[in-house]
């Protein structure tokens, strides 16, 4: 283990946690995340661009060059340049830094925060980035009661915000972690945890995002890119880029978020793990109803789709007369049921699904039995051999529920006609309240995904034909056998004790007898 990085990261932790306890008081914690995380990403294109402006000088031999220290109206004929090369352009007098230094004595500080953030969107208006930077700044509201009743109030918290953020080991030059975006999934993991459903919805805990990522990695060095329709707030999707790293994900970062917030939070984490402005895709919509116009016919599949899209939500289904010809659920000859969606997700990735891909989606597991439309799409995905394998996880994985959810993996050129059932219940390890994947429990599921035997009560590969005469069930359950581990009696040896102690209670019931007729006759 690499003790400065974990010094680094325990560090880091630390003071995010100091900042958030003594910020948070008046404000909601879900709701206060907005703000930090917003301040977060204001330091980071503070410090990209200037970080990459002052490497460009310096390299061309002006060692001393400072963007910082620059005047504005100098650094203004750099900006077609840095809005071409980063995406967006800051003022020097609009830097991090240079507003920390003065932000005490600003008494109109909400509106020199919200004018420079404005100024950053608005400097990609009619660019390539457009898209990625419109609206960053939305849920960093400066001026809103949740900060306070009075402006002075709300500048007051700004202020500590500011310097809180300011303290936090952060640059991405000197720090061995990954800084900022460690500091957001650990943010979102802290206010996730203890904002029940409202945070779970948005955010996927860091280890089953790792073995649904390496789910679809294995024999895979590299993909074309990666893709998921219910995106949330972008660590899924990450996780291709710890782990392949970023270059080998070669055509981006794709996803569609329906909540505006959340989809806001995404498009600043892909910056905070330095994702470029052209190297991610976030849309905001509906993906059932209303797919982004940048996954349509002429862009192609997706080699690696992951997802934890929500678990059996209302859509309109076949209130929707389009939706049945939709060439994305036409295929099954059935729509989801209207109040249970699940299944129109699968269909949705399977779509989107390259020749040679691997989509792990996670499910809720009554769509792996209910009948129905649901059977009837199951039956599709069977007859079809598109189910790879469907994996059962332990319960209270995730934040905001218990349910012990399933993983459907899905492929379109696999080598059998058969489909894979593994009993994951036991791989994990209980912390406090709930119960997490560790590293070891990760790569037992892996290889027993890899190795595709059976393994008595663990996994069972099962002939597509096998399934179809259990009425198109998925359950794990249904074909994994469970071990028994009550314990084994002996029969004759329990029937040898109970005899002897029935004979024992004759005799004593003899002595007993014996005793009182021995003393009536003494009365």
């Amino acid at each position: 283990m690499d003790t400065r990085k974990e010094q680094e990261r325990a560090e880091l932790h630390r003071s995010i946690w100091n900042i958030a306890n003594d910020l948070r008081g008046s404000v909601d914690g879900w709701d206060f995340k907005q703000y930090v995380l917003g301040m977060m990403f204001y330091r980071y294109v503070s410090e990209n661009i200037a970080n990459y402006i002052d490497k460009v000088q310096h390299e061309a031999g002006d060692t001393g060059f400072n963007y910082a220290e620059l005047p504005d109206e100098e650094a203004a004929t750099a900006r077609d340049f840095l809005i071409n090369t980063k995406g967006f352009f800051i003022k020097p007098s609009e830097l991090f830094c240079n507003i920390l230094k003065t932000a005490d004595t600003d008494e109109n500080l909400n509106v020199t925060l919200d004018t420079i953030f404005k100024n950053i969107e608005n400097s990609a208006i009619g660019t390539a980035s457009e898209p990625d930077f419109k609206g960053l700044f939305d849920d960093l509201d400066v001026n809103s009661n949740k900060l306070g009743g009075t402006v002075a109030e709300r500048n007051k918290r700004l202020v500590k915000l500011l310097n809180g953020i300011a303290e936090m080991k952060l640059s991405y030059k000197d720090n061995t972690i990954d800084a900022f975006g460690d500091a957001y999934e650990y943010l979102m993991g802290m206010y996730a945890s203890g904002a029940g459903k409202s945070g779970g919805e948005f955010f996927t805990p860091q280890e089953v995002s790792e073995l649904l990522t390496k789910i679809t990695l294995v024999g895979k060095t590299s993909v074309n890119k990666v893709y998921d329709p219910a995106c949330g707030s972008g660590s899924l999707l990450l996780k291709f880029a710890k782990i392949l790293g970023k270059e080998n994900v070669r055509n981006g970062f794709f996803g569609q978020e329906i909540n505006i917030s959340t989809y806001n939070l995404c498009r600043i984490n892909m910056f905070l793990h330095d994702i470029e402005f052209d190297k991610f895709d976030i849309a905001h919509g509906d993906t059932l109803t209303s797919p982004s116009v940048h996954h349509r016919d002429d862009v192609e599949p997706f080699e690696a789709i992951v997802s934890n899209p929500p678990y059996s939500i209302k859509w309109e289904g076949d209130d929707n007369p389009l939706l049945i010809n939709d060439q994305r659920f036409a295929p099954a000859g059935v729509l989801a049921p209207k109040s249970k969606a699940d299944m129109a997700f699968i269909m949705h990735s399977l779509s989107w699904l390259a020749a040679d891909g691997t989509a792990a989606i996670v499910c809720f597991p009554g769509i792996m039995y209910r009948g129905g439309a649901e059977q009837k799409i199951r039956k599709y995905l069977i007859d079809n051999n598109f189910v790879d394998c469907v994996i059962q996880l332990p319960d209270n994985l995730f934040y905001g529920t218990s349910i012990a959810t399933c993983i459907m993996v899905l492929k379109k050129s696999k080598a059998d006609n058969s489909t894979l059932f593994i009993d994951a219940t036991k791989e994990c390890v209980k912390v406090t309240n709930n119960n997490k994947l560790s590293e070891e429990n990760i790569e037992n599921i892996l290889k027993l995904f890899k190795d595709r035997k059976d393994v008595e009560y663990v996994s069972k590969l099962v002939a597509n034909s096998d399934i179809e005469a259990q009425d198109y069930n998925l359950s794990v359950s249904t074909y994994v056998e469970q071990e028994d581990t009550r314990e084994v009696i002996d029969i004759v040896e329990l029937n040898k004790n109970i005899a002897e102690i029935v004979a024992r209670e004759n005799i004593l019931r003899a002595e007993i007898d014996k005793i009182i007729s021995e003393i009536e006759v003494g009365t």
